[in-house]
């Protein structure tokens, strides 16, 4: 009888380890997607002007974080318009940081020649980055604050320069 009984106690004990290691390794499994209201993650990259970036190194400036690729049309539909946002506003504290996941150096480098934007911009090849945000589809961007919180998270292209996103930034200002 307490042979049965041990064997039970040892069946319960084995079941609950089984459920909380289930817990702890779909908890480790679940990627972090960054929402408007979280601090933004930080992250370290080198612009393709050789200057190493850090989320810190934007602290009392509004950040225009953007996630892109060479090969993604709506990526480059909005560019442009990202780059009249840093020549509207740069002056006043606003920074914008493209950073592509393109993986093809050659086909990167001669986009940005052709394109000639003013904002800063990196490669993350290995998208370590865009995924420390929740970031796999293309483009998605972060407007954060000068505290380092994200204010809003703008998924698909967009028009920088509409009236709505233009009174946000100023807000921020």
């Amino acid at each position: 009888m307490g042979s049965s009984r041990k064997s039970f106690s040892i069946q319960i004990f084995a079941g609950i380890l089984l459920v909380a290691l289930c817990w702890v390794i779909a908890g480790a499994m679940r990627e972090p997607i960054v929402n408007a209201g979280d601090t933004a993650p930080k992250f370290k990259v080198v612009t393709d002007s050789g200057k190493t970036l850090t989320r810190g190194d934007f602290g009392g400036k509004v950040l225009v974080l953007n996630f892109w690729a060479t090969w993604c049309p709506p990526c480059i539909e909005e560019i442009p318009s990202l780059d009249a946002l840093q020549r509207q506003f740069g002056k006043q504290g606003l920074v914008v940081l493209a950073i592509s996941v393109d993986k093809n150096e050659k086909t990167y480098r001669d986009f940005l020649k052709r394109a000639n934007v003013s904002f800063q911009t990196a490669r993350d090849p290995e998208a370590d980055i865009s995924s420390s945000y929740g970031t796999y589809k293309y483009p998605e961007t972060y407007l954060v604050d000068r505290d380092g919180k994200v204010v809003a998270k703008y998924i698909s292209n967009q028009d920088w320069m509409d009236q709505s996103i233009i009174k946000d930034i100023r807000a921020l200002l």
